[in-house]
């Protein structure tokens, strides 16, 4: 195999030395960036990659100017080197000068596309405000440019999506949006915050895509934000791996995947669901390393593995055991049943209200789940799976169609027989911020189901088997008080998957229950899922869009596509074999880093990549 080598060359266009971020709160300060050095060059792309909590994003927003109150730069140089106003220090800028940077100098693609265009003004107006406000061009060049960058982000139809507002396109759409809008001044240094988290795994594939194609025409530095290592092997030349505030390792990407040197990192490695291997149990960062609460590493030696290699060689499952597994679940009738279900809903309806035009979300749809089975259901965003979830449980109403669980037609139930289901099948949702009342404590959030199905006879009862069940998924019992705000995303995730429990169901629907979480969180709340299957026998269907998830945690895969199955089939036998063209494009676009793919990857960069900046 021929080994990629480093091949640096050219100016640098950002350096960043001993930057300190503090946030205040009571005249304590909690430290978010402990002073970290780096360094950008012209036409390079480097990673910074860490969990959530690491200060990777605080570090991007604080070359800006964009860290909220009560956070403070309180220590650090960013050397910026502008081609119109020459080098000088972000940190010393007035907010009028970090007015005209941004946008102009340096843009930004923010995580969350939802919350970061206006609702109120359409797309084109959005992306023409900024340039109209750098440069002086007339309205209608601007106007032009902006249709000319829809096209090159590859949006369909860009006049239309000129004139739409973002409620009237898809998350994908809007993230290329933002896209277009950092790049509409041509600027010498891009920030992507996240910029394809929770995205379909083909939408984010054409954005990597694109990225790389505008970076290598334009020269434009880019720093790519994640916490997806996967990702980072696609699109980064150097990567620098946040832990606690701390650059705790930095260097090539292939030096990162193939050689890594810190724990924290070969953790980060390690908790990826694996496409080419089957796992018992995902290995997780504590597996490599133990840390105080200020990030010190405490435990290294005593470690449980010592390699990536080691800890996923210990958790391979034999192909043996699979095959028995799925023998032990077929030989029993199915749990659930599905026949012929539609689910449609009208876009337009005639003066006298009826369905004139309708979205089949759900066309004629049939499978069964076997008991103590994962049924992984897998898709991108609009085929249907989430609607197929609800309809089952109908919080959706079917349109036509049979679901039997143990026998009884649920579509066919009355109110009171429906509410009596709701013991036996829950759903896990996959937002932890909206699925809990921020006024009530998580405590009282686990009891509430009981209370309304009357499970145990006293409340000293609940709230015991409410303590109990956060020690099962891993929470201390004395959070009972504690309200939503105190927890991290995955600790709620786990509150979630707790009140879940509550009412001791049968059968569980997860619903993208971990697309939103850090890699390292997403393993632990995965590993959670398998151990409470087998201790409580559950059955579930598991809804995502990444395939390589659905993979690890599937006894079998369900692909959906507009509407209707694509194909169903064994875990291994549809990544394997897929038979229809759309697995075959789901599967192709997952960035797997794999050590092949990165030094494809990396040879591909360099190939395209032109001086004044060449690294591999």
């Amino acid at each position: 195999m021929i080994v990629p080598a480093q091949n640096k060359v050219g100016e640098k266009i950002l350096t960043v030395s001993n930057l300190k971020v503090d946030f205040y709160h009571n005249a304590h300060a909690t430290h978010a960036v402990k002073g970290i050095d780096f360094e950008v060059f012209k036409g390079e792309t480097v990673g910074i990659v860490g969990e959530s909590g690491s200060g990777k994003s605080v570090s991007a927003l604080s070359l800006l100017g964009l860290i909220s109150d009560p956070g403070l730069v309180t220590d650090g140089k960013a050397m910026f080197k502008s081609i119109n106003d020459g080098q000088f220090d972000l940190y010393q800028q007035s907010e009028k000068a970090l007015r005209k940077i941004r946008g102009r100098d340096i843009s930004m693609i923010f995580q969350d596309p939802m919350s970061s265009l206006n609702p109120v003004f359409t797309c084109g107006d959005q992306v023409l405000e900024t340039i109209l406000l750098h440069e002086k061009v007339s309205k209608k060049e601007a106007k032009e440019r902006v249709i000319s960058l829809f096209e090159k982000v590859r949006l369909p139809r860009p006049a239309q999506i000129y004139k739409a507002y973002p409620h009237e396109i898809s998350g994908g759409q809007k993230q290329r949006v933002m896209i277009a809008m950092a790049l509409a001044c041509r600027p010498s240094l891009l920030i992507a915050d996240e910029p394809t988290t929770a995205l379909d795994v083909t939408v984010q594939s054409a954005i990597l895509d694109l990225m790389q194609e505008l970076r290598h025409a334009k020269e434009t530095s880019v720093i790519f934000i994640t916490h997806d290592l996967g990702v980072i092997a696609e699109v980064a030349d150097r990567v620098l791996v946040m832990y606690r505030g701390k650059i705790v390792e930095s260097g090539p990407v292939w030096n990162i995947f193939a050689n890594p040197k810190h724990p924290y990192t070969k953790g980060l490695l390690a908790c990826r669901p694996r496409l080419n291997m089957r796992l018992e149990r995902l290995p997780i960062i504590t597996d490599f390393m133990r840390s105080d609460l200020e990030g010190n590493i405490t435990g290294v030696s005593d470690a449980k593995f010592k390699s990536v290699g080691e800890a996923l060689m210990m958790s391979v499952k034999s192909s043996e055991d699979v095959e028995k597994q799925r023998e032990a679940y077929m030989a029993n009738e199915p749990i659930l049943q599905v026949n012929e279900l539609k689910t449609y809903f009208p876009i337009r309806k005639t003066l006298l209200g009826k369905p004139k035009e309708v979205v089949k979300a759900v066309d004629g749809v049939s499978f069964e789940v076997y008991p103590g089975e994962t049924l992984g259901l897998v898709g991108e965003s609009g085929c249907g799976k989430t609607t197929l979830g609800r309809t089952i449980l109908r919080l959706v109403e079917a349109t036509e169609g049979e679901v039997f669980f143990e026998g009884e037609n649920i579509l066919s139930m009355k109110r009171n027989q429906l509410r009596q289901l709701r013991k036996d099948i829950q759903i896990i949702f996959q937002d932890p911020y909206a699925s809990l009342n921020p006024r009530i404590s998580i405590g009282e959030a686990i009891m509430e189901p009981m209370r309304v199905h009357k499970v145990f006879k006293t409340e000293k009862e609940r709230a015991d088997w409410a303590m109990e069940l956060l020690e099962t998924v891993n929470l201390s019992s004395t959070y009972f008080s504690r309200y939503p705000h105190e927890f991290s995303g995955g600790q709620r995730q786990r509150v979630c998957i707790a009140r879940t429990l509550a009412l001791k169901p049968k059968f569980v629907i997860c619903d993208e229950s971990v697309s939103a979480l850090d890699v390292s969180v997403q393993a632990q709340v995965l590993n959670l899922l398998n151990l409470l299957k087998e201790r409580y026998n559950l059955t579930y269907i598991f809804i995502s869009h990444d395939l390589a998830v659905v993979k690890f945690i599937a006894d079998r895969i369900l692909v959906m596509n507009k509407g209707r199955v694509e194909e169903i089939g064994f875990a291994e036998n549809i990544y394997e074999r897929p038979q229809k063209p759309y697995t075959q494009q789901l599967i192709k676009a997952i960035p797997k880093g794999d050590l092949e793919d990165v030094r494809k990857a990396v040879i591909r960069r360099k190939l395209q990549n032109p001086p004044p900046y060449r690294s591999l």
